[in-house]
């Protein structure tokens, strides 16, 4: 398991677009965390408390989805952008004269204590992240045994016909390379997690303009990629932009309209009971310990 994934990954990059990324939930995140929200219908158990990973570029609509399917389940929410809690705060704050203020919990807010929740719920995250190896230990902390990940992130495809744009043109890299589902399978492996189940989707978004392209990417994300443009562009380059865009992208079977296509992972895993190899010298928490003998005993 390679430590340095993703490698095209710039981690300054990386931090300067978490403090700084649209404080709004884009619609392509709204559809996917919908898609995935579906998927709940396979999960048995309800949980009893659930964390929702940056709620707002998560998507708010989404949150909605999941608080209605487990009405009765406490919600952590954390936001790891600070700019971006008080939107959700104002978007979540039930009016005085509603009844589920006075019949239902309010959301918990900061990062979860360890062992804390039975579902982390993380909509197009992973893929932004400088250290994606961390971020899943942190869930994995989160989560309480037996509980279990819910996410989704932008594979591979993603973005294949403005990558062969710039390619063809001889510019820097369009964007960072994004990591394949299988190594996300092994990542959460490696984290401590159990039964990983992987999926993807090819979703196709087209465009009236390649000015409402352009726009659409600005709030989905920026190149992180360290072989970058390293310097702003002028309107002229910007203008050859539009015009490749729009020769270039123009698909026929839609109408004339852009098109780009952006592959959707959907991933789901279980945290197990912690497993203790015994050497003739071994260190063993009191917490995993209590877990392991209350494991035990339901299996007896």
């Amino acid at each position: 398991m390679s430590s340095e994934r993703p490698p095209t990954i710039d981690p300054i990059a990386a931090a300067r677009w978490q403090a700084a990324a649209p404080a709004l939930s884009p619609w392509l995140h709204e559809e996917v965390a919908r898609r995935m929200e579906d998927r709940l219908q396979w999960i048995r158990q309800a949980p009893a408390s659930w964390c929702h990973w940056d709620a707002l570029r998560g998507g708010l609509r989404a949150h909605a989805l999941v608080s209605a399917r487990y009405p009765e389940a406490r919600c952590q929410v954390f936001e790891s952008a600070a700019h971006c809690e008080p939107v959700v705060r104002q978007a979540l704050a039930k009016p005085w004269w509603s009844l589920s203020r006075w019949s239902a919990a309010s959301p918990r807010w900061g990062l979860p204590a360890d062992a804390s929740v039975q579902m982390l719920w993380a909509n197009m995250a992973l893929h932004t992240a400088a250290d994606p190896q961390a971020l899943i230990a942190q869930w994995h902390r989160a989560l309480a045994v037996d509980g279990y990940l819910m996410f989704s992130c932008l594979g591979p495809d993603t973005l294949r016909e403005l990558h062969g744009v710039y390619a063809a043109l001889g510019w820097p890299p369009a964007g960072h390379a994004f990591t394949d589902m299988h190594d996300w399978g092994d990542m959460l492996v490696h984290a401590g997690f159990a039964e990983p189940v992987m999926d993807m989707e090819r979703i196709t978004l087209t465009f009236a303009t390649p000015e409402r392209l352009v726009q659409e990417l600005r709030e989905l994300g920026c190149n992180l990629h360290p072989d970058r443009f390293p310097s702003l562009r002028g309107r002229r380059w910007r203008d050859k932009l539009y015009a490749v865009l729009a020769e270039r992208l123009a698909a026929p079977q839609q109408g004339g309209q852009l098109a780009l296509t952006f592959e959707i992972i959907y991933g789901h895993a279980f945290k197990p009971a912690p497993r203790v190899r015994m050497d003739s010298s071994s260190t063993v928490s009191l917490q995993d310990m209590r877990l392991m003998l209350r494991k035990g005993g339901k299996e007896n």
